[in-house]
């Protein structure tokens, strides 16, 4: 079987993290190119601009596209009117419009389009979504806090318009969420509080409630330093059911069910390369809709600078 010839398009944290070693695993896939202003990887061609690798003789059925969410959707476009399927990495865009433009794109080329939401590939997550499926939710507890210092070392474009700030990590909690969880839930009220020198939130506070009435919290903070939480908890009139490290774990009433290596990305890339055979394609924006929501409906306040 002929592997998929991959371009990866930003070559940073997250694509030598999670997209090298994944690619590498998958013999579906074949790494061709890497487009990057700044980084090269030895034995692979190199491209300081996607539309320099679509016009060269480097052939590229797919390209997985790492880059910041602003200048994504521009991307996109030039890699589907190429031919090329593409894979999104999350957010998948900068607005909820970019992302309706290029799945109307990918379908009129019957080509591939994949919103990629790494977190739902965690090992608990489907496990969870099957235990709460019949049951009633009386509540939901999200509690997201990570150290951007750690995670976005120098990443300035994170703070600027549709860079998302915190919200680039607690969109994985709200990918989780919007799927375990058996009905749709919706934003009541929400404080974003915003660095003084920043344009996007570094702490969030987000109170939902779904469609029975069962109410959702939300605690999302960029600034916490020793041991990450990644947690959510569900309230349930069967019992509890958490997920902690970002849905590794899974626990009913406080008895381990389920736990694993990360295989999240492995998972998005086997997702990547049936999506490509079947012909078709995955583009969810449930979590981007819900911060967009926040970022509508949300009251604003005034944090202390912010200093890398």
């Amino acid at each position: 079987m002929t592997p998929i010839r991959l371009a990866l398009v930003g070559l940073g944290k997250i694509a030598r993290d999670q997209h090298l070693p994944s690619i590498a695993a998958d013999p579906r896939f074949e790494l061709v190119a890497i487009v990057s202003r700044n980084a090269e990887l030895d034995g692979v061609a190199h491209f300081t601009a996607l539309a320099d690798l679509l016009t060269s003789d480097v052939t590229v059925d797919a390209v997985a596209l790492c880059t910041p969410p602003q200048p994504r959707h521009a991307l996109a476009h030039l890699a589907l009117a190429a031919g090329k399927h593409v894979m999104l990495e999350k957010p998948p865009g900068a607005t909820l419009s970019e992302v309706e433009d290029l799945r109307q794109a990918a379908a009129e080329r019957s080509l591939t389009l994949q919103t990629t939401w790494h977190s739902r590939y965690a090992i608990g997550v489907e496990p969870a979504r099957e235990w709460l499926a019949e049951r009633a939710i009386k509540a939901v507890r999200i509690n997201w806090k990570e150290d951007v210092r750690v995670w976005h070392p120098g990443q300035d474009w994170i703070w600027d318009a549709g860079g998302l700030g915190v919200f680039d990590p607690a969109i994985n909690a709200l990918s989780i969420v919007t799927r375990i969880l058996p009905r749709p839930f919706f934003l009541s009220k929400g404080v974003l509080h915003v660095p003084e020198n920043k344009q996007s939130p570094i702490q969030a506070e987000l109170d939902f409630r779904d469609a029975a009435g069962a109410p959702i919290r939300a605690e999302l903070d960029f600034l916490q330093t020793g041991p990450q939480s990644w947690d959510i908890e569900v309230d349930t009139e069967d019992g509890q059911l958490k997920l902690t490290h970002g849905g590794a774990k899974l626990y009913i009433d406080g008895q381990l069910m389920r736990e694993g290596p990360d295989q999240e990305y492995p998972g998005l890339y086997d997702a990547f390369a049936k999506l490509i055979a079947d012909g078709a394609s995955d583009v969810d924006v449930s979590p981007l809709r819900h911060v967009a929501d926040a970022f509508l409906l949300s009251e604003r306040v005034t944090a202390p600078a912010f200093v890398e």
